[in-house]
């Protein structure tokens, strides 16, 4: 029996040194040095510190902020630890109550505004962390933003542009606007 126990220990060892150690160690060197960036997480780095990552979206209520999609999360939004939907169906009484709840808060954040209403602006994404919304759901706040910035609404206009990030490769996803590097640039403005 000895003899059938002692491969099988070193093969443990072996296997739990190479595939427990020495292959993280290996990818983690790799990534630092092709790709550190995105292996350190898209941190936003604003005047030497961590402001957020491009990958998870970020509570903005102010009005003088673009909003970005809702968060699912709980007890906080957008915990990057809690991601996930809501579950809740379209039916279900409690969806319509927080959609109601979205469409009446941003209604009062912009009463002259009464265009329609983009939808991802009222409901979550399925990991409840979007960073990104579509061009049309920035061209929704632009009148808010440059209203509560005493900007011209051309050159909130020109943001939005300048920072809407097409299909990738031409064809694959929808053309998107992240919402933290937008109100960056907002930021810098005069």
């Amino acid at each position: 029996m000895l003899k059938e126990f002692r491969p099988a220990v070193m093969s443990f060892v072996v296997l739990t040194v190479i595939t427990g150690i020495v292959y993280p160690f290996v990818m983690t060197g790799f990534s630092q040095i092709f790709m550190s960036n995105t292996a350190n997480g898209s941190l936003v780095v604003k005047d030497g510190k961590a402001v957020g990552s491009r990958l998870i979206g970020q509570a903005f209520s102010d009005p003088k902020y673009f909003w970005g999609r809702p968060s699912a999360t709980s007890p906080m939004p957008y915990n990057g630890l809690a991601s996930g939907g809501s579950n809740l169906g379209p039916t279900n009484p409690a969806l319509i109550d927080e959609v109601k709840a979205r469409l009446q808060a941003l209604r009062d954040a912009d009463p002259d505004n009464h265009a329609p209403v983009p939808v991802e602006l009222v409901t979550a994404s399925g990991s409840g962390l979007d960073p990104e919304i579509s061009p049309a759901a920035a061209q929704y706040q632009v009148s808010r933003v440059a209203h509560a910035r005493g900007l011209e609404v051309a050159a909130v206009n020109r943001l939005i542009a300048q920072h809407t990030e097409p299909r990738q490769f031409g064809i694959l996803g929808e053309p998107r606007v992240n919402v933290l590097a937008l109100n960056l640039a907002l930021d810098t403005l005069h």
